[in-house]
């Protein structure tokens, strides 16, 4: 038995961030990750599709070259194989990192392989048996398969298998019609697959309001991306040119037959071999740890960060979990999970960013509701460019003044929305922004017109 004053198991975006307070603060820390360091962000997740994403805009921009005055001599070409290097370097040098700032630490103790608790202070990893009073998981998600008839048929891809393939997919089906499927899904568009989404709700990204579900909509299809929508009854199965995927449409073929299947319908949290009813650490029936809004488990001294609390399914807060159990841990500074406004960003082109609630939840609310509108065609930043898709959607309590949420997708709207962030953040009213002066030509300058134009919600 090796004692230690932390064990942590995983290496996504809280666990080494956590090591390096702790041992700062004179903890010993045995940290245990299984394969990847970096997590799903640095290895499947935010830096190789964002990676690939640049080099899909690359390719979209030089196709679009005669409308800014550009001559190219020749069709767009893309090689995968270069694509794929270009993405892998960016990989290889965050996660190498990540797993060196580990290994040097001298008081972190790295253990490979997969962890498993043999009691509440207890964990085996391989021949090696480790105890701490505290214990942080940080284990991460992978992507949920759905058991859809036919699914053990064909050889489908999920968003960490398509990575590690080498050739363009002929036609790309994905099943799924949110996040993921839309970032790949144009991706692979723009790379020149043919690229069809399938989806069982009646519109794309059915979480965010029906306008920006039809703004999305009308951007892939203008790339000529198929959608299918409210497909009732999904299924797989063999066909001579790859995959056929079965759908019960209300107009269209009753299935779509590709290349390659991606699935793209949702993750499931890496807590199944944890062995975690030996810890006696509470899950809910899809498997996630149960915490409290300090990031407790049921189990005292045992904490769980990241994508396997459900708390959130994002690189920010995930990291913001860390800063959560450092703070409480050894500042003294009872930082909350609650104290955190939604935020995200869905990365099409052009970007969706999310802050707060939406217009359908404060329609929900009840509350009296200011809402100012602007389309990116009025937005001059966007139109230089030549990329004015979009529109932007702020909220405002009509009592308060201050600021509900925002939906803002356009050029820069990834970056733009965070002066409506920070200052949800800083408690103070809509017209902080909107008195704001900001730099000329900017997407974030329209920001303050926007807010000097807001009406009633009706």
């Amino acid at each position: 038995m090796q004692t230690f004053d932390a064990i942590i198991i995983g290496a996504g975006q809280a666990g080494p961030s956590l090591a390096s307070r702790l041992t700062e603060a004179g903890m010993t820390v045995a940290f245990v990750e299984r394969k990847l360091f970096g997590g799903t962000c640095v290895n499947t997740g935010c830096t190789p599709t964002k990676a690939m994403v640049a080099s899909a805009y690359a390719a979209h921009t030089a196709r679009r070259a005669a409308e800014y005055g550009v001559k190219l001599n020749g069709p767009v070409e893309i090689d995968m194989k270069a694509v794929i290097a270009r993405r892998e370097a960016i990989v290889a040098k965050s996660r190498n990192g990540v797993e060196n700032s580990l290994r040097k630490n001298p008081r972190c103790t790295v253990f490979t392989g997969t962890a498993s608790f043999e009691s509440r202070h207890t964990v085996k990893v391989g021949d090696d048996r480790l105890e701490a009073k505290q214990i942080f998981l940080n284990v991460g998600g992978r992507a949920t398969i759905p058991n859809f008839p036919g699914i053990h048929e064909v050889p489908f891809l999920t968003n960490t298998s398509l990575l590690a393939l080498e050739t363009l997919p002929k036609h790309l089906i994905i099943v799924g019609g949110s996040y993921i499927s839309i970032e790949f899904g144009q991706m692979y568009r723009r790379f020149g697959s043919e690229v069809t989404i399938i989806e069982k709700a009646s519109r794309l990204v059915q979480h965010e309001d029906e306008d920006v579900s039809a703004a999305v909509l009308d951007i892939l299809q203008g790339e000529g991306i198929h959608v299918r929508l409210d497909a009732e009854c999904i299924s797989l199965a063999p066909h001579d040119e790859g995959v056929s995927v079965g759908v019960q449409c209300n107009s269209g073929e009753p299935a779509s037959v590709g290349s390659h299947v991606l699935l793209a319908v949702g993750r499931t949290p890496n807590t199944q071999d944890l062995g975690l009813e030996r810890a006696g650490v509470a899950t809910d029936e899809r498997g996630y740890v149960l915490v409290d809004d300090q990031l407790h488990t049921n189990v005292e001294g045992i904490y769980a960060m990241g994508d396997c609390n459900g708390k959130g399914a994002f690189t920010h807060t995930a990291y913001n979990d860390f800063e959560i159990v450092a703070a409480n841990l050894l500042d003294n500074d009872p930082r909350r999970v609650s104290d955190r406004i939604p935020c995200y960003a869905m990365y099409m082109d052009p970007p969706l960013a999310r802050i707060g609630m939406n217009e359908t939840e404060v329609r929900k609310s009840g509350k009296r509701a200011l809402i100012g509108t602007r389309p990116m065609t009025r937005v001059n930043r966007a139109v230089e460019k030549g990329e004015s898709l979009g529109f932007m959607k702020v909220l405002v309590d009509a009592e308060s003044k201050k600021i509900l949420g925002a939906s803002l997708l356009g050029v820069g709207c990834d970056e733009a929305i965070h002066c409506l962030l920070d200052t949800m953040y800083a408690d103070a009213p809509y017209s902080t922004v909107q008195r704001a002066v900001h730099i000329h030509p900017t997407v974030s300058e329209l920001i303050p017109t926007l807010l000097g134009s807001l009406k009633p919600l009706d």
